[in-house]
């Protein structure tokens, strides 16, 4: 009987070099990857592979990969304790995604509901880049051996088809159990953050009204005036939290103070439930200020030392070859390829 191989517990996770954080990215992710890094092996990537399945400006993609590693340092992930570097820093990304795009499946791509929803209407003038995305997602993963991926609820589509590739390149070349199959990491706070303006939608910087979000630089009278401006209802906090059922823009604002406070929606409400508008947004402006303040100072700080930014990310490259490949070399061996 052969025994599949056990894996060491490692989290992977990367971040787009598209623009301007936000609370949600916060809270989404970035304190997720802090309270990951003192429990679990972490690799945190700057995804610029994948920035570029959309037209990138040549002299903004540096800039923004070394805003994110900023914000990553700026929001506590310790590069001690943790490995911060930029995809395409390492080859194994690129390569061994041709080896699984081979895996692959084109009808399991065309069911990827995020392709649909970027490409649109005009989806054959999108790129090969896009549509084939995904599997550069699970190359991503699995250059790592990764056993968990804490991911959002539009991501777990994505994460899926990593385990089915993993699963069929593991069936395919008779390696039972050689890439594990990925497991989501889901729980924390702050997993799903939405708009301050449309409640049914999520937060996100590439919306048109910078008053939808709460940037991770604004300054405190922004995020005071984006929170006073914030869409509710007529009514005010419900003491339970079925209350908040159908309230888009309520159950948000709750979210983030509870996000923020660390503690859970029915604790909001226990404390501000039954009050106005009027009582509870100056309540969380001012503790949105109190957590987001000190992250914003030590984000400017690292965003004038790119010196510094780039040394960082210099040496988790080096990290993260030293675990990747490895393991890119087994891969070239199962497939056969030719070895000089």
């Amino acid at each position: 009987m052969i025994r599949e191989p056990q894996h060491p517990l490692r989290v992977f996770s990367g971040v787009q070099p598209t623009g301007r954080l936000h609370l949600g990215n916060y809270l989404g992710a970035l304190t997720k990857f802090v309270a990951l890094q003192d429990q679990h092996e972490c690799v945190f990537c700057v995804v610029d592979l994948h920035a570029i399945t959309v037209r990138q400006e040549k002299s903004m993609l540096a800039a923004n990969t070394r805003e994110i590693a900023a914000a990553f340092l700026a929001a506590g992930v310790d590069p001690k304790r943790a490995i911060i570097f930029v995809q395409s820093a390492v080859p194994a990304h690129a390569e061994l995604a041709w080896i699984l795009n081979c895996t692959a499946k084109m009808g399991w791509l065309e069911r990827m509901t995020q392709f649909k929803d970027k490409a649109g209407k005009d989806k054959e003038r999108a790129s090969v880049g896009l549509f084939t995305y995904p599997v550069l997602q699970a190359a991503d993963i699995l250059a790592y051996k990764t056993t968990h991926v804490p991911i959002g609820e539009d991501q777990k589509q994505h994460l899926e088809l990593s385990r089915d590739i993993a699963e069929r390149f593991n069936r395919e070349y008779d390696v039972p159990g050689f890439f594990p199959s990925p497991e989501p990491l889901t729980q924390g706070p702050g997993a799903r953050i939405m708009s301050l303006k449309d409640g049914t939608i999520k937060m996100s910087k590439s919306d048109p009204s910078d008053l939808s979000r709460i940037n991770l630089d604004d300054s405190p009278e922004q995020i005071t005036k984006k929170i006073k401006k914030a869409t509710t209802d007529p009514d005010g906090l419900p003491s339970t939290v079925e209350g908040l059922a159908g309230r888009a823009g309520a159950s948000n604002l709750v979210g983030i103070y509870a996000a923020l406070a660390g503690c859970s929606n029915a604790e909001v409400l226990a404390q501000f439930g039954g009050q106005g508008w009027g009582m509870f947004k100056p309540a969380l402006a001012e503790l949105a200020v109190a957590k987001l303040s000190p992250v914003a100072t030590r984000f400017s700080r690292y965003q004038n030392d790119p010196a510094e930014l780039d040394r960082v990310l210099a040496d988790g490259a080096a990290r993260a070859h030293a675990i990747s490949a490895p393991i890119l070399r087994e891969v070239r061996d199962i497939v056969g390829f030719w070895k000089a």
